[in-house]
């Protein structure tokens, strides 16, 4: 194998510009040529790729988003559209590609995989955290950061003005983001799709904490909670208790913004792996890390398979909410 490409694709997630910076790195070390392949599936079929070269990753540890830009790209759900994408990588002699994203685009390399033999790794970069086959995803740290200093700082005018505060935090099906930030913010509630949600329950304990003295209230909820989003949860609330309320979606900045230490080496460490995998053979596979070892698993299984919320500290939300 000579020469290798990279690409960014779905939702952006900070640590995705250091995975980046790994792969070129790595696969430079290595004796391999590097090739950046912008805009996703959308710069594959379009052949919009560049050399990539030491300096080209200079200075973009530390930055949010990507360099190589992300789309979500609707020809590319077409076999006719994979098929031009495969014939564009096929002209630039690229002998694989190394895919950074989540569940959409691992699908769509296994498509590539599948039909026309396309030699692709994928590595995990979404802040959702949903994809299983690894503990942790690229951005997930980063984001669950960025949702917690928000929480803390809503906190200061929840007391402030004796009010209960809905949190929107991101996470598309999974409530990975809410349960960890909302711990972390000492939520008094925490929505999540992985456990039911009752709005009469809800809405009673809320009163309960009112009448025990609590002047004010955080309740986190996940974007992907099947009972709503967080307007429509906080409506119905307050018809059955009288509260005064706001709600805050905190959307796409959750997103964006610099790297933690955490995001930085998990990305860094992911991508040299790729490149590894690669090398040794390896394909139609999704490095991961699990134990603080790297792992390998099918990139079909990365999205059949559920990855599970962690249960105790489910339970722990409950204790420490009382």
């Amino acid at each position: 194998m000579k020469r290798i490409g990279v690409m960014t694709s779905g939702g952006d997630a900070p640590g995705m510009n250091a995975c980046i910076r790994a792969v070129v790195r790595s696969g430079i070390y290595n004796g391999l040529e590097v090739i950046g392949i912008k805009r996703g599936y959308t710069g594959m079929i379009e052949g919009d790729f560049t050399q990539m070269d030491l300096r080209s990753v200079s200075n973009i540890l530390q930055r949010g988003g990507t360099i190589l830009k992300t789309s979500r790209c609707e020809e590319f759900l077409t076999r006719e559209g994979r098929e031009l994408a495969a014939k564009r990588l096929k002209e630039a002699n690229i002998e694989g590609v190394i895919l950074i994203g989540g569940d959409g685009t691992f699908r769509g390399g296994v498509k590539l995989a599948s039909e026309f033999r396309v030699k692709v790794v994928g590595v995990p970069g979404t802040i959702d955290n949903d994809v299983y086959g690894t503990e942790f995803t690229i951005g997930y740290d980063t984001a669950v950061n960025t949702a917690l200093d928000a929480i803390d700082k809503i906190r200061d005018t929840a007391a402030s003005h004796d009010l209960v505060f809905f949190v929107e935090v991101m996470g598309r099906t999974a409530g990975f983001i809410a349960l960890e930030a909302g711990v972390g913010g000492g939520a008094e509630e925490i929505l999540i799709p992985e456990t039911h949600t009752n709005i009469n329950e809800l809405a009673n304990r809320l009163k309960e904490g009112i009448e025990k003295g609590k002047t004010s209230s955080i309740v986190v909820v996940a974007e992907g909670d099947e009972t709503g989003d967080a307007v429509t949860i906080a409506k119905e609330v307050k018809r059955l208790v009288n509260i005064n309320y706001r709600v805050t979606v905190l959307g796409h900045i959750q997103r964006g913004g610099t790297p933690t230490a955490k995001d930085r080496l998990l990305a860094s460490r992911l991508g040299n792996a790729a490149v590894e995998a690669l090398l040794n053979g390896k394909e139609n596979i999704m490095v991961g890390e699990i134990n603080q070892q790297i792992t390998y698993t099918p990139l079909k299984e990365t999205y059949l398979k559920k990855k599970l919320i962690n249960k105790e500290l489910v339970k722990l939300a409950s204790i420490l909410s009382i």
